[in-house]
Order: C-alpha cells, then structure tokens, then sequence
C-alpha cells in the first residue's frame, strides 16, 4: 500500500541515494578533491581530529560510558541529588544534538515508509493505544492510592490535605519529565533507524544531499553521532540507570 505523492517523494529520495557516490554518502576526502592545476583550499572543518573524523561512533560510545560511570559515581560519593540530571544530558549530549540536526534538516517526506503494509500500519497503531490505556490504568490507580493515603495520613483538613496534594504533585514533576524525555528518545531513535540505519558511516541514507553540503568532514561526524543505538543507550539506558540508583533513596523520601 502506499500514501500517494508522499511515496513517490520518498522514492526519488532514495533514487538519489543510491545514486550517490560512496565518497559523497560516506563524506571522505576525496568529495572535495581538486581538480588538477587547481589551487587547493584548505578545508573549512581541518580542525575536526581525524580520530573523531574517522570513527565518531566509537567515540560517542567512550564519552557515553565515561558519564555513565560518573552517574554511578554520584550516587557513591552522595553529591546533590539533582546532579544526576545534569549527568544524564551530559552523557547523552553529543548524540541528542547531532540527531536534533539531522532530523531538523531532513523533510518528513524522507521519512514515508515506500513498503509499509496495512497490518504493520494498524499493529503500530494498537500497540500505542494498548500502552497508553495502561498508562491510564497506572494513573487511576495511583490516584486512588495517594488519596486514601492522604485521608488516612491528614484526616479531614480540607486545607491540609490541599496543601499535601500540591505537594505531592510537585514532587511528580521530575518523575514525568524522566519519563516524557524517555519516550522522546526512543521515538529519535526510531526515526534514526529509518532515517540512516545502524552503520557507523552509512553508504546510503535518506538524509538530504544539502546537508552540510561542502563540508563532508563536519556531516560524517555529525551523521555518525546522531546513531538510533547510541542514543537509545546514551539517553534512555542513563535514564533508566540514574533511576535505578537513585530508586531506594526515592523511596525514602516518599514514606517519610
């Protein structure tokens, strides 16, 4: 099944993909290799290492762990407890910017999915309303829990149990950014996936042929950060990791 002019979008994008030259999907030196008896200039991104240049995802994968230990860290030396946000977008810095500037400068016509079938289109569709129905069941739950905890605690002060309750709402505030930052990382990542693959340096993608067009040392470290896998561990795997650690003081603070 297809979607009409959005397909056909999509595939005079990867058309023009598969066209290009491996040095011009893979930004390698020889894109802008003078042409004989012509004056070289030097490159406008010859201040990018040529390790980093060379294998950008290996070094995304270095500085992600490097953070990551540093979240354990803080949980070992008991540094102030919002340190470990600051950590997590830290670890997950280099990658989330890369991503945000690739999907940035990519239409959302790049993205139409040319095989997509009825079946997949609708099992996408009930995956996300069975999620979104448990989160809802999750809610009405806790709801009840925290008011029959709040009467059982305050008794019948209207203006206690108010004050409590804002409270209470406050200190979710961070628990539902936690989450909502969670779900967006895995939706960049998904859209990664379709957008350049798993490769650290693909030879085809859909990102457009303008992209940092002159620049081909620049786009192959960006292109190479701004990897589905790399984020998801870099963002979501932090995430879920400072959360851990911190789980029992959490806890803690909660009861008392």
């Amino acid at each position: 099944m297809s979607e009409g002019g959005g397909d056909a979008r999509a595939h005079a994008s990867a058309v023009d993909q598969v066209s290009e030259s491996p040095a011009e999907a893979g930004g390698t030196a020889e894109e802008d290799s003078p042409a004989p008896g012509v004056i070289s200039k030097p490159e406008r991104d010859s201040w990018l290492p040529k390790w980093l240049v060379a294998r950008p995802l290996y070094v995304g994968w270095a500085w992600t762990l490097v953070w990551a230990g540093l979240i354990v860290l803080d949980e070992v030396v008991d540094l102030a407890g919002w340190t470990w946000y600051l950590l997590v977008l830290v670890a997950a810095l280099p990658t989330l910017i890369s991503t945000l500037v690739v999907l940035h400068a990519t239409p959302r016509s790049h993205l139409r999915a040319v095989d997509a079938t009825v079946l997949g289109h609708f099992f996408v569709r009930f995956l996300a309303l069975v999620a979104a129905f448990m989160v809802w069941a999750a809610s009405v739950v806790m709801s009840a829990s925290i008011s029959t905890t709040v009467q059982s605690v305050i008794g019948d002060s209207e203006k206690e149990v108010t004050a409590l309750g804002f409270n209470l709402m406050l200190a979710a505030v961070p628990l539902v950014l936690s989450i909502l930052w969670m779900a967006f990382i895995v939706r960049c990542a998904w859209f990664l996936r379709r957008l350049r693959g798993w490769r650290q340096i693909p030879v085809k993608t859909r990102v457009p042929k303008k992209f940092l067009r002159g620049r081909p040392r620049l786009k192959r470290v960006v292109v190479g950060l701004a990897h589905p896998g790399l984020l998801l561990v870099a963002g979501l795997g932090t995430s879920m990791l400072a959360v851990f650690v911190n789980a029992v003081e959490l806890t803690l603070n909660v009861l008392n």
